[in-house]
């Protein structure tokens, strides 16, 4: 298959950048992709871009091009970022110079620090008579969003998509970005794209929107995407131009697909049919087991994290809350900022107000986190999503419940103290060497009890020579015993080890686990 191509440097050429546009509702996002889109240089030739696929490319006059995701929504970005299939190079988070960082503007935030990308502020609405874009660019600072105003190294640029202000900078911005990046691709090779969307169309069968991130798609290439396959039958752009390929970072629509891809699935070109349908065969079976939960889910519940966490050296809980009113929030995260401890820690992924909806339950299956609700629930698909995805949605009333609930679980992340209890000592009289057996060591009881069952060392001098592990065997004369008394004799045998001698001490004690709380 493609992936397994190595790309070199010598190979890998300059691609355009992937920019998706993010914000809070009623901020300018569409308005500004509507603007940008105008400053298509083909744009007044072709009468206007014909819009009808999830992403396009503006052509600029110095002949560069950028290409735009029209899916702003956090839920196919999460979905995108869920499956692997990291398309954004660039985000550019839109907020209103007259209305400041709303939620959905921190949301978006959170989103695009988890997908890694770099943020370009643009302050939109600058026209606007009580426009403040010095106030956003403080508020930003409370969710760690440094402008260049204020030292940081984050870009941000003023706009009026209304009046087509700032559109260049903006643009110019972006290439700058996009340079520091330094974003190439190797076009010479079989192709890998994203899936960006994907439709039934009665008349066209299976339409996928497709990103290609390495190679170049050919017409008449056999692809593989997700649990589906299929021959490319036509490719076309935004434009609705019939194309014969399309190279990094070109967004295409394609036809050919037996079934209906789900967004984020990559896409990969493959040699043959039969190799097609046996890779398309695998994932459908893999997909159908984890969705009849016989698979390998991964189930983000608290109690599953806290089984988790006893075995790994993690020590963040990471946790989504949700609530009625942004007060409620911030005491939440407040007081779950308190439990922090030097060994464990509560990381909240992301804080909103507001019922719990299919983003918020993404973003939680991709950090691999619970879904807390305070005095909110719910919508109906962000439940069956929950159930699908196998994420523990959790709902409180009283805030006080809600800490102890995570209180324990970070209790139970805490590693456990060993506490030793000593049970008793016996001195090695003598040591016999049995067939089959190995050496035997004949002992005398000289202090306490010695115990099967209970875990010994051994010491020469004073000095551990051993630890054993658990004492399996314990005879006194030929009987096997559970325990031998001090003063009484008794023949014990340690399995591999061999390297006993007359004189030596054999430490018998228990192990206790203490659990630790916070």
């Amino acid at each position: 298959m493609a992936g397994l191509i190595e790309d070199t440097d010598e190979n890998l050429l300059p691609r355009p950048p992937v920019v998706t546009v993010m914000g809070h509702v009623d901020h300018g996002k569409t308005s500004l992709l509507d603007a940008l889109r105008q400053t298509d240089v083909a744009a007044g030739e072709a009468g206007g871009i014909t819009q009808h696929i999830g992403a396009y490319q503006v052509r600029l006059k110095e002949g560069q091009r950028v290409t735009f995701l029209d899916t702003p929504g956090h839920a196919a970005f999460s979905a995108m970022r869920a499956r692997g299939a990291q398309v954004t190079d660039i985000v550019v988070l839109v907020v209103a110079a007259d209305d400041g960082v709303m939620p959905q503007t921190i949301e978006a935030v959170q989103h695009a620090r988890a997908s890694g990308a770099p943020i370009i502020v643009a302050i939109n609405k600058i026209d606007k008579p009580d426009a403040n874009p010095t106030r956003v660019l403080t508020d930003l600072l409370q969710h760690e969003i440094v402008t260049e105003t204020h030292g940081g190294d984050t870009l941000s640029v003023e706009v009026s998509a209304l009046k087509r202000t700032g559109l260049d900078k903006l643009v110019e911005t972006i290439l700058l970005q996009a340079e520091l990046l330094d974003l190439k691709a190797n076009p010479d090779r079989p192709a890998e794209a994203a899936v960006i969307e994907s439709k039934l169309d009665r008349g066209r069968g299976t339409v996928a929107t497709v990103l290609v991130q390495k190679g170049t798609l050919k017409r008449g290439d056999i692809v593989v995407a997700g649990g589906q396959w299929g021959r490319i039958r036509a490719i076309t752009n935004e434009r609705g131009q019939v194309l014969q390929t399309a190279g990094p970072s070109e967004p295409v629509e394609i036809m050919g697909l037996e079934g209906v891809p789900e967004p984020g699935d990559v896409l990969n070109v493959v040699e043959s049919e039969t190799r097609a349908r046996e890779v398309a065969d695998y994932r459908q079976r893999a997909r159908r087991q984890r969705t009849a939960g016989g698979g390998s889910q991964v189930r983000t519940s608290l109690e599953s994290m806290m089984a988790k966490f006893k075995d790994s050296s993690a020590k963040e809980l990471p946790v989504l809350v949700k609530a009625d009113v942004q007060g409620s929030a911030e005491a939440i995260v407040g007081s779950l900022d308190k439990l922090a401890h030097d060994e464990v820690r509560a990381r909240v992924v992301l804080s909103g107000v507001g019922a719990i909806n299919e983003s918020d339950v993404q973003l939680a299956k991709t950090s691999g986190a619970p879904v807390i609700g305070f005095n909110v629930r719910a919508s109906k698909e962000a439940r069956d999503l929950a159930e699908r995805e196998g994420v523990e949605i959790r709902y409180y009333a009283i805030i006080y419940d809600l800490i102890d609930d995570i209180k324990g679980v970070m209790s139970g992340m805490l590693a456990p103290h060993m506490r030793e209890t000593f049970l008793g000592n016996a001195e090695v009289l003598e040591v016999f060497n049995i067939s089959k057996v190995g050496k035997v060591a004949g002992c005398r009881v000289s202090d306490g009890v010695v115990r099967k069952g209970a875990k010994v060392r051994i010491l020469r001098e004073n000095v551990v020579i051993q630890e054993m592990g658990v004492l399996t065997t314990l005879k006194r004369f030929k009987d096997e015993v559970n325990e031998v008394l001090s003063g009484q004799e008794c023949g014990m045998s340690f399995g591999q080890f061999q390297d006993i001698k007359q004189g030596d001490v054999i430490e018998c004690f228990n192990v206790e686990v203490v659990q630790r709380t916070l």
